[in-house]
């Protein structure tokens, strides 16, 4: 139930910016009917008011999601993306948005941001800005930017998570463990030959996050 709530807020939170993005993302990358997209950590939710993309969506997730009974143009897959069992570029599109900071340590993300460029002809990976001073997930500024030490001991007491979840020191931990955010530099090394994007906000003043964008 605290999870569901905090998931409510963070979309009703960010509803502009996602709806801002999917339209750079169609106008960037122009998804065709007869093309097959991969979409890593994703869900039916995140393509709902977008039927003019007619595409076959094969969406993959370490675990079992809520499927629609009606499944349409959806596939499900349970697979770890840092290991896809698809063949090289056998989609057309590889979409993953606000996960790869989330698959582990750098050397998992290295990982995860290969099987991206392997599997995939054009690319669409977005994930949140280290540098931003907003951390998404703990909806809290400037806290992700203390040391790991001082993050365990304020997590529960000082972050808008923390209040709204109450968690214990071991869900604190596992919380702070899930996430590691990217730096610009970072997504350069991770995707090469990929544009970079910067996703501004504040009157362009802040990078809330960057996508790696791959055309041709």
């Amino acid at each position: 139930m605290k999870q569901t709530l905090i998931h409510h807020i963070w979309r009703l939170i960010f509803k502009t910016f996602r709806k801002k993005r999917f339209a750079q993302f169609v106008d960037r990358i122009q998804p065709q009917p007869h093309e097959r997209i991969l979409d890593i950590g994703g869900y039916p939710a995140t393509w709902a008011g977008h039927e003019q993309i007619a595409a076959e969506i094969h969406i993959v997730n370490v675990h079992e999601i809520t499927q629609p009974i009606d499944p349409g143009h959806f596939r499900f897959l349970v697979a770890d993306g840092c290991a896809l069992p698809f063949a090289d570029r056998s989609f057309d599109i590889v979409f993953s948005n606000s996960v790869i900071e989330h698959v582990g340590d750098f050397e998992r993300q290295r990982t995860f941001a290969a099987e991206v460029i392997r599997t995939g002809r054009r690319l669409w990976v977005q994930t949140p800005a280290q540098e931003f001073w907003i951390e998404p997930h703990f909806m809290t500024p400037f806290i992700h930017w203390l040391p790991k030490s001082w993050q365990h001991r304020l997590t529960r007491n000082f972050s808008v998570w923390g209040w709204l979840t109450r968690p214990d020191a071991q869900q604190v931990a596992a919380f702070i463990s899930d996430i590691r955010l990217l730096t610009h530099a970072e997504m350069v090394q991770l995707f090469p030959g990929c544009e970079i994007l910067r996703e501004k906000v504040c009157f362009g003043l802040f990078t809330k996050s960057y996508i790696a964008v791959k055309i041709v």
